[in-house]
């Protein structure tokens, strides 16, 4: 049977240990306390409903208008936002709309590779790249995060990463789950970089706006010095991963983000995937964020402090430096596998968190926890957890 389907779909389909053991201790029907969450709308936060149920019964949405790079109106709410959040204007004529940030990572896989091209990511960092990139038929090639009070890009590694088939660098700022940015100097490395190897660079700003100390950090979509493709979407920002919506903004040499655009416009224009109402309904969309966002950073700072207090009980357990994000890192004694302990964790405190191999750490001894989780399940998950670390 499996002879009938493509190579690219070849995974293994059985669910793996960690997985298991989630069903288990569903089926089992004890209470469990998920610190993995990521779904904002089911963490308790207090939406406009009545906004947003109201932006989505506009006469316009009768209308089907298919524009390629997305509504007008659509793609000046995006650049309105970057213009009142983060002072820098942009053309929504740079713009292309997308379902997701996922669908706008397959738009620029397929722009910039042909088959068993290779990308360089960053390691640890979410592990959502893999499929897409299995499914765009591109290699990705991992180049390490280093940490030293603080992440940072080892760009030693990342050299040594590439070769004659490397078409771009995918950076995330701010990384997820590390919560680190990409630091001016940085950000001045990675330019270098992709110009003298003649590499695009990608950039997933999905998280830019929740910086724990609530500055905002400078965004790449005005980045000029080299091909630069900046990814985000309603679904972090307005805290709406159900209202379907992404951008792609392309950036970088004028004549080379116009080549860009012709192609993407092409791309953009076989799918026409992203839905008229969420289009006709995207300003009021974006501008829940200024609703949501503050309560979303209160709750990130809540769950932040409870787990230094909880930590400052416990000698073997520390956490490490976040900056952003919705994520925590917190280091534990390896005595065993990440897996492992995940696993007991689930069967005996009836508790979720992530292993840090989900994550690409390089080493055991990391669990990951969501900041978002409602304050009273986080409490008493981690309690739970470090009574007997």
């Amino acid at each position: 049977m499996s002879a009938m389907f493509s190579r690219r779909t070849g995974w293994k389909l059985t669910p793996n240990r960690f997985t298991q053991a989630q069903r288990e201790l569903a089926e089992s029907g004890r209470e469990v306390l998920d610190l993995t969450v990521s779904n904002p709308t089911r963490v308790g936060l207090a939406y406009d409903a009545e906004t947003i149920l109201k932006s989505l019964s506009d006469p316009a949405v009768l209308d089907y208008d298919p524009q390629p790079r997305g509504l007008r109106n659509a793609r000046e709410a995006v650049a309105a936002y970057y213009r009142q959040q983060h002072s820098l204007g942009i053309s929504p004529d740079s713009i292309i709309l997308t379902t997701s940030t996922s669908e706008g990572y397959s738009y620029i896989f397929r722009l910039l590779c042909n088959a068993e091209d290779e990308v360089l990511v960053p390691k640890p960092s979410y592990p959502l790249f893999e499929f897409l990139a299995d499914l765009q038929d591109v290699k990705l090639v991992p180049y390490p995060l280093i940490y030293d009070h603080g992440w940072q890009i080892d760009f030693h590694s990342l050299s040594k990463a590439m070769n004659q088939r490397t078409r771009a660098v995918v950076i995330v700022h701010p990384n997820n789950p590390t919560g680190s940015f990409i630091s001016t100097a940085e950000r001045t490395a990675l330019n270098d970089f992709c110009r003298a190897n003649n590499l695009a660079l990608i950039v997933d700003e999905v998280f830019l706006d929740y910086a724990h100390d609530g500055a905002r950090r400078k965004s790449f979509v005005d980045n000029t010095d080299v091909l630069t493709f900046t990814l985000s979407g309603l679904s972090k920002i307005s805290a709406l991963p159900q209202m379907k919506l992404g951008w792609i903004v392309t950036s970088g040499p004028e004549d080379e983000v116009n080549a860009a655009m012709e192609r993407l416009e092409i791309i953009a224009d076989t799918y026409l995937s992203v839905s008229t109402p969420i289009q006709v309904a995207a300003g009021v969309l974006l501008d829940v964020r200024k609703k949501l966002q503050p309560l979303l950073c209160d709750r990130l700072r809540q769950n932040l402090t409870e787990l230094d207090l909880q930590l400052a009980r416990n000698k073997s357990c520390c956490r490490l430096e976040v900056e952003a994000g919705w994520y925590a890192v917190v280091r534990v004694p390896a005595t065993q596998s990440d897996e492992d302990l995940a696993i007991e964790l689930i069967r005996t405190k009836s508790v979720l968190v992530h292993p840090g191999h989900f994550y690409d750490f390089p080493s055991d001894g990391f669990l990951i926890v969501s900041l978002i989780t409602a304050p009273d399940i986080f409490r008493q998950g981690l309690q739970r957890i470090l009574e007997e670390s």
